[in-house]
């Protein structure tokens, strides 16, 4: 008689649950080898194989082998728990559903098998049926009451959850964890009242979590409940004094106050701070660039505060989204500012750069066009439009020679752009008239209207 001892070690490991993330499972307990019963040599080669195939991921191999072994013993639970990791690995869960049922059947209760079905059904979004075999596995570790409340989310059955949720307050003591779902069922279900209450709770529960604080003074915000919320960021900043987490909140109640002053030194922190995250700062930025547009005399400060940011997070970016927002407002000399500021920190940013020359030629800086574009054409030496613009900024300038030489250099660049084609022969007739060649600057004014005609 031959025992497969190897099946002692598979049953020992721990279980990485899909479902139970927030809390690591317990070691399973290990099964007495006499359990297997016997199993012969041509048996013990098959799951061999396919324990060896399932480790390097070959899946459908293992299966293969495993179908084998039902072949010797159709009645082995090991067999079809094993194939049902094996179909769960491929995702295939409809089959992995069956065959831990298959093993359920043929050996009731347990733990490990029961554990395997629920995880199947939830990723299969069977929460029902998932739930049913949840409430067999309480009895075994009160762990999967977690799995239970987040199944209940997922069915958006909030009554249920509540409910569960105080009983295991009563029961286990309140946890961080069950908070944060409270927090969402009442953000949800637009249950401030409670919302409010229960981070309250989470503040007494851990008064150390500088977020509960936040939360709060978020959920008052949005309520309009505006003295409540500067007084908790206010007792906030009293127990933290070092936090820059909470200037988060403060920078928008002095921005509403006018205190502006304040305002800038609450951004500042923000944007310098290392524990806040990018998305978070360019909301300050956003909603300083919104109270600019109200007060325009503050559009020096935002290009500070701006450059602090750009160079913190190393993201020049920045300023083409505040250059298109005052574009889209037309508003030409701050759009500039900000396409200017940008393209210093990032030349390779090829809309970027055309943005700021196309605004630059606009606005009538010929000089800063011309250094740009020159720039630019080292990096981007096959965009004709970096010709035109050249050459244009060029002729502006009354330096009709070198305007000449770039634009007849840039035509060979020139594909199929009707448009493009119109405005080099323009900026050509220019150069030749400067020059005081007549015949030539005639010749091109005839091609740019004969386009004209064309399109006409």
């Amino acid at each position: 008689m031959k025992h497969l001892l190897v099946y002692v070690f598979l049953l020992m490991g721990v279980w990485t649950s899909e479902l139970s993330a927030q809390e690591a499972p317990a070691p399973l307990q290990e099964v007495a080898v006499d359990d297997l019963g016997e199993v012969s040599d041509a048996f013990q080669e098959h799951f061999f194989e396919a324990l060896k195939q399932k480790a390097i991921e070959n899946y459908e191999k293992a299966i293969i082998a495993l179908k084998a072994c039902e072949k010797i013993q159709p009645n082995n639970p090991v067999v079809f728990f094993e194939l049902g990791k094996n179909y769960k690995f491929l995702n295939d869960l409809d089959k992995a559903i069956d065959n831990f049922q298959k093993a359920n059947r043929l050996e009731p209760n347990r733990e490990w098998v029961l554990q395997a079905l629920m995880e199947s059904y939830y990723l299969n979004k069977q929460y029902e049926p998932a739930i049913l075999i949840n409430k067999e596995l309480v009895s075994y570790n009160e762990k999967y009451y977690d799995d239970l409340a987040k199944m209940y989310f997922e069915l958006q059955q909030f009554d249920k959850l509540i409910v569960l949720l105080d009983q295991l307050d009563a029961e286990l003591g309140i946890t961080e964890y069950r908070n944060s779902l409270r927090q969402q069922i009442y953000a949800l279900t637009n249950n401030t009242s409670a919302q409010i209450k229960t981070l309250q709770e989470s503040i007494s529960l851990n008064p150390e979590k500088e977020m509960n604080y936040l939360n709060l003074i978020f959920v008052y915000s949005d309520e309009g409940l505006e003295k409540e919320a500067f007084e908790a960021a206010q007792k906030m900043q009293q127990l933290f004094p070092t936090s820059k987490v909470v200037h988060l909140a403060l920078y928008k109640f002095y921005l509403n106050k006018n205190r502006t002053e304040d305002a800038l030194s609450s951004m500042r922190l923000v944007l310098q701070s290392e524990e806040i995250d990018t998305a978070s700062k360019f909301k300050v930025l956003n909603d300083f660039l919104l109270f600019v547009n109200e007060n325009p005399k503050y559009e020096e400060d935002l290009k500070q505060v701006a450059a602090l940011f750009s160079e913190k997070e190393n993201t020049p970016e920045i300023f083409q989204k505040f250059g298109d927002y005052f574009l889209q407002k037309k508003e030409k000399v701050q759009a500039l500012a900000f396409f200017e500021m940008g393209i210093g920190e990032n030349l390779n940013n090829y809309e970027l750069l055309r943005n700021t020359l196309l605004l630059q030629l606009d606005l009538l800086k010929f000089q800063d066009a011309l250094k740009l574009s020159s720039s630019g054409l080292e990096v981007f030496p096959a965009q004709t439009l970096l010709y035109l613009i050249k050459g244009a900024a060029l002729n502006n300038l009354k330096k009709y020679n070198e305007a000449q030489e770039i634009l007849t250099f840039g035509l060979d660049y020139l594909i199929d752009d009707m448009d493009m084609e119109r405005d080099f022969y323009e900026q050509l007739s220019v150069a030749y008239s400067g020059l005081g060649n007549s015949s030539k600057a005639s010749e091109f004014k005839e091609r740019t209207n004969s386009i004209k005609k064309t399109e006409n």
